[in-house]
């Protein structure tokens, strides 16, 4: 598995009991298990909540699922 297909794994993972649609970023890192802090890791990367919050905009929003936040980070982030 790819560093960017892991990290997005991990991503849908951690989100697993948001609730969809999530309309705002304060909202969004609140649905991380460890909120900011929760951390995504795949060999020598390291990315947390609060690191790939800021790669979000305000029109990204709302998210409808955790698919779709995955994907937008991980594009972002440039893994």
């Amino acid at each position: 598995m790819s560093v960017k297909e892991d990290i997005r794994t991990q991503i849908i993972g951690a989100l697993a009991h948001a609730k969809f649609p999530i309309d705002t970023p304060d909202t969004l890192l609140g649905s991380f298990p460890d909120g900011a802090q929760t951390t995504c890791k795949s060999g020598d990367v390291v990315l947390t909540a609060g690191d790939a919050g800021k790669v979000l905009k305000p029109d990204d929003f709302p998210f409808k699922s955790a698919e779709e936040v995955a994907k937008v980070i991980v594009d972002r982030a440039g893994l």
